[in-house]
């Protein structure tokens, strides 16, 4: 979408008549990869902005600087956006101070900031990628999680622990899942704990954590079609992005298959919105730098069948 800036993870929302990509801002660094991520020194975001489909992207200045996050230290990965009542609000994942990754939320007047960030993070919420859905009936919901570098395995108890350095290591038993709550009316709280949104497969059985085609890894994204919750995510290291679909947002999820095949890079962080007259997946790739932690965001439209489930994209085809 735009070559002058290196971006990744992007959370798109339309805001009156214009469409916001709120994108994780990928930086130039020395650090060598490895599977938790260190490569991914992000320190900042920029909004991305389109007027119309197609059309030129507008780049915003900086929106959020990790130096102006009283408890942050580093590492600013994928974050959402919402709006509510005039105030946009920028949902963020960043290391705090101990080294543990948290959940922030600042807020602005401007879909394209400033924004200010609250002193602390949102209490109870921990790991990485918040991703905020606004129901019909005006409840909002947080998503989070990811493990391996985004530590979700290490809050299996609700306290950080370094009990693992990647995932549980039990094949057999159910899956680490996502975590989904309840915001507050002012969106910068949750308004009860975080639970399990459960991933179960046809049967009803939760999807197991050996089964790497299909278990969550990070990268939720939620919406609504037809009066049917899609729950979205990336399978990380196999490289999928699958869904599964609920008739609550709550879950339980039950899991539908992949609708886009891997890319070029090691993993898909994604979103998914209805603009326009038509339903596109924004996702992104390292076709133009060939480093897994310089991204560019990529958008294609998105098809359903009559029983509306997601036909699977090939990122290679034309």
């Amino acid at each position: 979408m735009t070559r002058e800036i290196f971006t990744a993870d992007p959370s798109a929302h339309v805001f009156g008549d214009r469409l916001y990509i709120y994108p994780s801002h990928d930086v130039p660094t020395n650090i060598p990869d490895d599977d938790l991520g260190s490569e991914y020194a992000m320190h900042d975001y920029r909004v991305l902005r389109m007027d119309r489909l197609n059309g030129p992207v507008t780049i915003g200045p900086v929106a959020l600087d990790v130096k102006d996050v009283p408890w942050a230290s580093k590492q600013m990965w994928a974050p959402d956006a919402a709006y509510k009542n005039g105030r946009y609000f920028l949902y963020f994942p960043a290391r705090d101070k101990q080294d543990h990754f948290r959940i922030g939320v600042a807020t602005g007047t401007d879909p394209m900031g400033p924004f200010h960030a609250e002193p602390e993070p949102i209490a109870g919420t921990y790991s990485i990628d918040p991703a905020v859905f606004t129901d019909t009936d005006g409840q909002s919901y947080m998503y989070f999680g990811g493990i391996w570098g985004g530590q979700l395995q290490n809050w299996v108890d609700g306290h950080f622990s370094q009990r693992s350095s990647t995932d549980l290591h039990q094949d057999a038993a159910p899956a680490l899942m996502p975590k989904v709550a309840r915001l507050s009316a002012d969106m910068m709280h949750l308004a009860a704990p975080a639970q399990d949104a459960v991933i179960v497969d046809a049967n009803g059985k939760p999807l197991l954590g050996g089964d790497h085609d299909r278990r969550f890894f990070e990268a939720a994204w939620m919406f609504k079609r037809q009066g049917r919750y899609y729950f979205t995510y990336s399978t990380g290291d196999t490289h999928f992005l699958a869904y599964a679909i609920g008739s609550s947002p709550l879950g339980p999820f039950t899991y539908q298959g992949h609708f886009l095949l891997p890319v070029q890079g090691w993993t898909t962080h994604h979103s998914i919105v209805e603009w326009e007259g038509q339903w596109l997946l924004f996702y992104a790739d390292t076709q133009l730098s060939n480093k897994n932690h310089l991204r560019n965001v990529k958008v294609t439209p998105l098809s359903f069948d009559a029983q509306g489930h997601i036909q699977t994209i090939d990122p290679f085809l034309p």
